[in-house]
């Protein structure tokens, strides 16, 4: 990352002064202007400055019907404990942008709490888009605990590590899993799964108040294959076996049942509680995921869902 400079520094911060006079205290421009003492001009600069550096943070707050009855059709059908539907952007269905907000308003919903909570936690961009929206909090009552590995095969730390993000984001305890995804050898696994603070890890996953995870497809964009957990000759092997998707690295079929093969005897990931009676809110939308959402939905991995109002169509018109 770039270091800025003082100069650069200093103007984000009249960036930020500027949105927060447009964005929270409604200053026309005019106002905002007269407050900082600089031009309509530069007002109107430092507004858009703030808004390309992603300094605004917005947030829809009205039910919108179609997403609520979505969200109750699949409830329904499923037997969801939660189910959260954003809207979609009609010129751009892959987009996750709207996700990153619905997750982020639960996810903070949780961190609010007065009361201590564990909260468990997958890997993924989608999930780390939710991390990416949160505001910056004091969360010291809590504990954020990794169920996947944060080290790659090399033992570089893995760029899409959601509890380190996040805890840096909301100063909570947090448990990363000094792990890669996968052991050399089922006797590696063992050893490796036998260590004290990965016996804690888990248990504290198990025993957590929410889990939040990610939901991988397999196509040729499949997250397993592009951040080089897996070669190209394997995703074949799942598409041609009737793999699914993953969830954790998980792999299950089109019915959502685990698959047993050589590779997952050697996954590290904490194992999957399947029809768990906390939430486990699978986070997840596009074209490519409504199989491995639907699957995933139906083996009971997920029983909590996060997704946007094209996904949700399409789900539903996968099970009529």
């Amino acid at each position: 990352m770039n270091k800025k400079s003082n100069s650069e520094l200093k103007k984000l911060e009249d960036a930020a002064r500027a949105a927060w006079l447009y964005y929270v205290a409604k200053n026309t421009q005019d106002e905002i202007a007269q407050k900082l003492d600089v031009s309509r001009q530069s007002a109107q600069r430092l507004v858009a400055l703030a808004v390309s550096e992603g300094l605004i943070k917005v947030r829809l707050d009205h039910p919108i019907t179609r997403c609520m009855e979505l969200a109750e059709q699949l409830k329904s059908k499923f037997n969801l404990l939660e189910c959260e539907i954003a809207p979609s952007d009609p010129s751009d269905i892959n987009s996750t942008y709207g996700l990153a907000q619905s997750g982020a308003k639960i996810l903070e919903r949780y961190l609010k709490s007065k009361q201590p909570k564990t909260l468990a936690f997958g890997t993924g961009r989608s999930l780390k888009a939710c991390i990416d929206e949160l505001p910056n909090m004091e969360c010291e009552q809590h504990n954020l605990v990794s169920i996947v590995g944060n080290m790659m095969q090399d033992g570089s730390a893995s760029k899409f590590d959601i509890v380190v993000s996040m805890a840096n984001r909301v100063n909570a305890k947090h448990f990363p899993l000094p792990l890669p995804l996968f052991a050399q050898t089922h006797e590696q696994k063992a050893l490796l799964h036998d260590l004290a603070p990965v016996k804690n890890i888990f248990n504290l996953a198990a025993n957590a108040d929410a889990t939040f995870v990610g939901i991988g497809h397999m196509t040729q964009s499949s997250p397993l294959l592009m951040d080089g957990f897996i070669e190209p000759e394997q995703l074949q092997s799942f598409q041609n076996t009737g793999v699914a998707g993953e969830v954790v690295s998980w792999l299950y079929d089109n019915n959502g049942e685990l698959i047993d093969n050589s590779l997952m005897q050697c996954l590290l990931s904490a194992p999957l509680q399947i029809n768990a009676d906390k939430p486990v809110f699978g986070i997840a939308a596009g074209p490519e995921k409504v199989t491995a959402i639907t699957s995933a939905l139906k083996g009971k991995l997920v029983n909590a869902l996060i997704t946007n109002e094209y996904t949700a169509e399409q789900i539903l018109k996968n099970i009529s």
